[in-house]
């Protein structure tokens, strides 16, 4: 049921709605956003359904998503099914040669076309794409140390096949964008001798968007946002911010190497950030083209 009873106030209320996203659309048009689809929004079939049409309504009025994707639960369940374990290490699944053909086949072969065939039933046109295709994400072995103190060598971590970009092929996305296409990416990556790596998706994120010049950068997550010590939202910070926010204890746990991949981004040429919450339908719609927008702005 409808929250207005008249169907005249309906519909001006729409059209404030619309009249509202005029200036939005004037800066955007034209203008690269590069999307990392993650979380809840992954797995509920409404979020999934209203993210597909975010991004098909993005692409048909004049402003180009590029989306990269994560897939952790897709990646549980399927290692799960075939009895293999898995460990993580400082937020990083540990990935041997049998994790990693699990990890390409679920992201490369399930969800990534998955994505894209739910874009392509919304209206736009989306080619799915793993960091092989075309050397699209040329990467290298993720080397990882723990420091115990000064008294103590550093820990030297082997992850395995687990990776970190070091090569955007941007003129591949480019020629996709002009074609009109949307690019879905899959994190998934290759050196130079053609061995895969799994890589984080928000750090494949931040590579694209940064390699592409974006206008901006969104990353869906399972949470409001940044949020203070007391667990208020942070609206808006910059990397000056972020690194006080680091000694503080503000950012913490796994929200750390994500502002990490933010400020990358930002150092890259990325005009602004957004940590968006991925659990709000229609988020991207939200952030980009209202004047409320939806979760915290990092700027430089």
């Amino acid at each position: 049921m409808s929250m207005f009873a008249d169907p005249m106030e309906q519909a001006r209320m729409q059209s404030r709605v619309l009249i509202e996203s005029l200036p939005y659309l004037r800066e955007y048009h034209g203008e690269t956003v590069v999307i990392k689809y993650g979380g809840h929004a992954m797995t509920d079939e409404s979020l999934k359904l209203a993210f597909a049409r975010n991004i098909s309504l993005l692409k048909l009025v004049g402003i180009n998503p590029v989306v990269v994707h994560g897939g952790g639960p897709q990646i549980n369940q399927m290692l799960n099914k075939l009895e293999i374990k898995s460990e993580f290490r400082q937020g990083h699944r540990v990935t041997d040669e049998a994790t990693m053909n699990v990890v390409e086949m679920v992201l490369v072969g399930s969800v990534n076309k998955s994505v894209v065939n739910l874009i392509n039933k919304t209206g736009a046109k989306a080619v799915g794409l793993s960091g092989k295709d075309g050397v699209l994400l040329e990467a290298r072995k993720l080397a990882m140390t723990i420091s115990h103190g000064q008294e103590q060598p550093p820990e030297i971590i082997d992850l395995g096949n687990v990776g970190e970009v070091t090569h955007v092929n941007a003129r591949l996305l480019n020629s996709l964008i002009a074609d009109d296409f949307v690019p879905v990416i899959a994190p998934v990556g290759v050196d130079a001798e053609g061995n895969t790596y799994n890589i984080n998706a928000d750090s494949v994120a931040g590579a694209v968007a940064g390699a592409l010049m974006a206008k901006r950068l969104l990353m869906l997550t399972d949470v409001a946002g940044v949020l203070d010590k007391e667990g208020r939202l942070i609206e808006h910070f910059n990397s000056a911010d972020a690194e006080r926010m680091k000694e503080d204890g503000t950012l913490t746990g796994g929200m750390i190497p994500k502002i990490d991949c933010c400020l990358n981004a930002l150092n890259s040429g990325v005009d602004k950030v957004t940590i968006v919450d991925g659990r709000v339908e229609n988020c991207v719609l939200l952030e980009l083209l209202t004047d409320q927008g939806i979760g915290t702005v990092i700027e430089k």
